[in-house]
């Protein structure tokens, strides 16, 4: 089944991930930013995951790979929010062959293994060692994120090609070895007999990072939507979902086309396995499996995104969908820079992660924040590229939709200055 309208919960990646493992818009969850030293992408310790949820059901819970909601700190190691095991790294980002993998606490160098096949091997693993039981696994493949590195026999059939630059070519390279990994899981899957009774979710945390310059520039096809990574036009948060559960779904090739979002997976996963959150979670996604099942139409007509670097704020980089309609506030020209010397002592933890590195809490680097442009308005059901601005037609949609996400974000941000002390739960 592919989801044609299936949103991340934020443009870029550690908040995407606590929307996702929390059912929660991510500034509720104190994860609201990708700068490990600050602590801003961990997620609050009072933060229930569906990991929590399923291990308390009986489920083998395990990941594998990318974990970046938590770092430098036990309290938030994967293992202590839900996961029985853990096989990956805690930070935004490992190199693929000079990789460093933390096994549950203890740390493994590299082998000479690509780190996808790294993956991709201990997921099948999991598999196997849980296959007599009920088992979530969340596999968080890192590519094709930078560093960009891939398997030379991967990369040169787009290189040959001669219609790519070096970075896309390797890009392509990387996602072609990751889909071969994806290929190994569900045949693994299949030989176990597990195909049927196994609900697989395909998806990303954020659109495509683009950059660069010359032979490496990576701006390539993003079926031509607007923006990427780390805005919130359609190019930065509108990502894939495909599902496979022969017992669960139905049939082969069917396109599912309501408005889905990041925060729907934790309440639909708990309700495919016969449960549901508890009530005081205060969850922002609803569980959409009546309706994949053509069982319901009942789906949240309005959706809400807001992202930019340090403190959030709503004049920068904010969205909505109500319905077919959604209004953008652009970013704002610096408002999601990244601070040169707080990036590399971020980037010194890579190379040492089993170290312990105190959280910078002191004031964020100062900025000026010129006058926001005006608001977008899109109707995405006719103009799914945001080619045609509508804002100046219909200015009583646009101030009743601004409303409307002014409230909703003096609301989130209530809720996350109510985590006390650092935000992330320290």
């Amino acid at each position: 089944m592919l989801l044609t309208q299936h949103y991340s919960p934020s443009p870029i990646c550690s908040p995407a991930r606590a929307g996702i493992l929390t059912g929660r818009y991510p500034h509720r969850t104190g994860a609201i930013e990708t700068r490990e030293l600050r602590g801003l992408c961990n997620l609050a310790l009072r933060e229930t995951t569906v990991a929590d949820l399923l291990k308390a059901r009986g489920y083998a819970t395990g990941l594998v790979g990318k974990w970046h909601t938590g770092c430098y700190h036990p309290k938030w190691h994967p293992n202590a929010r839900g996961f029985d095991e853990f096989a990956g790294f805690r930070s935004g980002w490992q190199d693929y062959w000079n990789w460093v993998l933390d096994r549950n606490g203890a740390f493994e160098k590299s082998d000479g293994r690509y780190l996808t096949d790294v993956f991709t091997d201990e997921a099948v693993g999991f598999i196997d060692r849980h296959k007599h039981r009920p088992f979530f696994l969340f596999l968080c493949y890192n590519a094709p994120h930078t560093p960009l590195h891939a398997p030379a026999e991967d990369v040169k059939p787009f290189a040959d090609t001669g219609k790519f630059t070096t970075g896309v070519s390797t890009i392509y390279g990387m996602v072609r070895r990751m889909d071969r990994g994806i290929e190994r899981l569900l045949e693994a899957l299949d030989r176990r007999g597990l195909r049927d009774n196994t609900l697989v979710v395909f998806t990303s945390d954020n659109g495509p990072q683009f950059g660069g310059r010359g032979d490496s520039c990576i701006e390539r096809f993003n079926c031509d939507l607007s923006g990427s990574k780390s805005k919130v036009y359609e190019g930065g948060i509108r990502v894939p979902a495909i599902l496979r559960w022969p017992d669960g779904l139905p049939g082969e090739n069917v396109r599912f086309g309501g408005m889905a979002h990041g925060t729907d997976w934790m309440p639909t996963l708990l309700a495919a396995a016969g449960a549901e959150p508890p009530a005081e979670l205060r969850l922002d996604g609803t569980n959409i499996l009546p309706a994949l099942r053509s069982e319901s139409s009942d789906l949240p007509p309005r959706r809400f995104w807001q992202w930019n670097r340090w403190e959030p704020r709503i004049e920068t980089n904010a969205a909505m969908r109500d319905g077919d309609w959604k209004l953008v506030r652009p970013s704002i020209r610096g408002l999601s820079d990244t601070d040169p010397e707080e990036q590399k002592l971020d980037d010194a933890y890579r190379s040492e992660p089993w170290g312990r590195h105190e959280l910078i809490v002191g004031p964020y680097p100062p900025r000026e924040i010129p006058v926001p442009p005006p608001a977008e308005l899109y109707n995405i059901a006719e103009d799914p590229l945001e080619r045609n601005n509508l804002a100046d037609r219909h200015p009583e949609r646009v101030e009743r939709m601004m409303r409307a996400l002014l409230d909703w974000f003096e609301d989130v941000e209530a809720d996350r200055a109510s985590i006390g002390g650092h935000w992330a739960g320290a």
